[in-house]
């Protein structure tokens, strides 16, 4: 068994970033560059999209599209409480207000059963997320959105490159954002990608992530925008990881499949769940301990990986929890008991696409240890 410190994740760079990135020091555009309109080209045709907007984060996509689609003040927008707080801050910058629909127990997305009774006559949107990859029910919210007539947001930052009944994501409603952060399966260090096929939507997040310019100059600006550009750097990065991504997810299939036969004869635990896992873009592997532990048990399981080197985390906790959102929404313990049931017994184990088999097979032998240790 390896002794060396696995960490919860870590880059895939290769030669081939870092001659893409010295190709670019060589010249005189570091931003705003033919790599960026590559990179945005190869991603909207990744999602079968009509076109790509590079920016600075998955966050800043976020709340451009917030933006763009006009939502803010007196708008409801239907979203899960199980997530990266991302999801619910890019609302809020628009002062739109978030609904939270608690979760399916079984796929950690939001239950599409439950959508109804969150609709008032000011919702506008829905804001779905792919939680850890897995597109789940997003055919039915996008039907539950064209017949209440609402805006459909994708946040499927965690998704890059997987299907669901041969739909890639990305491609669901009005338009989805990618992210690109070191953990995610294509990383550009910092970045992230606004997708669609309505132009005019395109048009303005082109516009609010450089200022708010328009067609008038450089110096004309149209309307109040943010510096949320794309670097020509982080973009030839992204270019680079894009044309090797095939092998990228595989690879990360790959590592899912040992951990799923590492840990398949452990009771103690519900491994991840995932629509179609072979065809899936594994973003992180979660594990969640069973219904009879807590989350002390699980602070212990957490506590006993760590003290052996075993990078681990509790993803997620619950966004109504979060203090400044109880602040400011009143939410409390108790609002939405599946995420809460879910989160307080979730841990995300080492997860990268360079791990090795003897990597998967001692965080899963320490794991067990850990789980014993519990008895």
């Amino acid at each position: 068994m390896t002794t060396e410190p696995i960490p919860l994740s870590r880059p895939d760079i290769t030669d081939a970033e870092r001659h893409a990135v010295a190709g670019v020091l060589r010249t005189d555009r570091l931003s705003m560059g033919p790599h960026l309109e590559a990179f945005e080209q190869a991603t909207a045709a990744l999602a079968g999209r009509a076109f790509g907007v590079g920016v600075n984060s998955g966050t800043s996509g976020l709340h451009l599209c917030v933006k763009a689609l006009g939502l803010g003040p007196g708008d409801e927008v239907l979203t899960t409480p199980f997530s990266f707080i991302a999801t619910t801050n890019c609302l809020l910058y628009e002062q739109a207000t978030p609904v939270f629909v608690d979760i399916d127990p079984d796929s950690y997305n939001m239950d599409p059963d439950r959508l109804a009774d969150a609709l008032t006559e000011r919702t506008r949107a829905i804001l779905l997320v792919e939680i850890f990859g897995n597109p789940a029910h997003f055919e039915r919210y996008e039907q539950f959105a064209r017949k209440h007539n609402l805006l459909l947001i994708e946040d499927c930052c965690e998704a890059l490159g997987g299907h669901l009944n041969g739909r890639r994501t990305g491609s669901f409603g009005d338009c989805g954002v990618f992210a690109f952060y070191p953990n995610k399966q294509l990383t550009t260090g910092e970045g992230g990608m606004v997708v669609t096929d309505n132009a005019d939507l395109a048009a303005c997040a082109r516009s609010l992530r450089n200022q708010g310019r328009g067609d008038g100059g450089w110096l004309t600006h149209v309307r109040l925008g943010y510096n949320y550009r794309m670097s020509e750097l982080a973009a030839t990065i992204g270019v680079a990881q894009i044309g090797r991504l095939d092998a990228i997810l595989r690879r990360r299939r790959q590592v899912a499949s040992w951990y799923h036969d590492a840990l398949a004869d452990v009771e103690e635990i519900h491994l991840p769940p995932m629509t179609e896992p072979d065809k899936a873009s594994w973003f992180v592997y979660v594990v969640r301990l069973a219904d009879r532990f807590d989350h002390r048990d699980r602070q212990a399981v957490v506590d006993g990986l760590t003290s052996g080197g075993i990078g681990c985390e509790r993803y997620f906790q619950p966004i109504h929890l979060q203090p400044f959102i109880r602040e400011i929404l009143g939410t409390a313990p108790g609002d939405f008991p599946h995420c809460e049931r879910v989160s307080d017994r979730t841990i995300a184990l080492p997860f990268f696409t360079t791990m090795r088999h003897d990597q998967v097979r001692c965080v899963a032998e320490r794991l067990k240890a850990a789980l014993a240790a519990l008895a």
